[in-house]
Formats: C-alpha cells, structure tokens, sequence
C-alpha cells in the first residue's frame, strides 16, 4: 500500500458546505473511489487549506480518478463553487512529499 497527501484551497466561507458534502457523499463516487485503487481518504482542515491523507494500490490511483464521468460530475455540480480548480478541471492541488513515517504496535496492545 503507498501513501499519498495533497493540499487544497477552500473559497472563503465555504468549509460548512464542503463538510456537508462530504458527510453525504455520494454512493457512486465511493464506489469509483474503490474502483481507481484508492483504499482509505481522510481529508483535515485548518479553514482554508485542506490536508487530503490517501492509501493507494497503485501509482496510478488518482489520475484514474480525476479523469472519470462521476469525479466530474461531482466537481461540477458540488466542488466547483467551493474549491480552486485548474483550467484542465481538476483541483488545484499540492502533492506533499512523505518524509517520515512510523508505525508501533500500539494498536496490537489494545
């Protein structure tokens, strides 16, 4: 499994309604979230900047999502008036480089 970050810009004002997207997240997306190799996202905020955490099967994860029907209907119609995005459609985003990682076996104690 490989990790994956970005970070993304919020407009001003709009962290409510990004959060209430994604609290209702649509079936459809999740599944083709799953189908494009991505396993686990975990999104945190410091209201404007977004921190997406991911695990991915494959390098090739994301691209195969951002270029699918579904990944732009949702940017269409929820993203768009709450994001930046680049011309080519796809969120203005940053890929973080991981320069540590640690894993203990504290959740094998619980």
């Amino acid at each position: 499994m490989m990790r994956r970050a970005f970070t993304m810009r919020l407009q001003s004002g709009k962290l409510a309604e990004y959060k209430r997207f994604h609290d209702n997240v649509w079936p459809e997306l999740v599944a083709e979230i799953e189908r494009s190799g991505i396993a686990s996202m975990t999104i945190f905020e410091n209201d404007p900047v977004l921190f997406l955490y991911s695990e991915i099967v494959d390098e090739s994860a994301w691209d195969k999502l951002w270029h699918t029907k579904i990944h732009d209907k949702w940017s269409e119609e929820a993203m768009n008036p709450l994001m930046f995005f680049r011309d080519d459609g796809i969120v203005d985003s940053t890929s973080l480089r991981e320069i540590f990682h640690l894993e203990t076996k504290a959740a094998a104690k619980r």
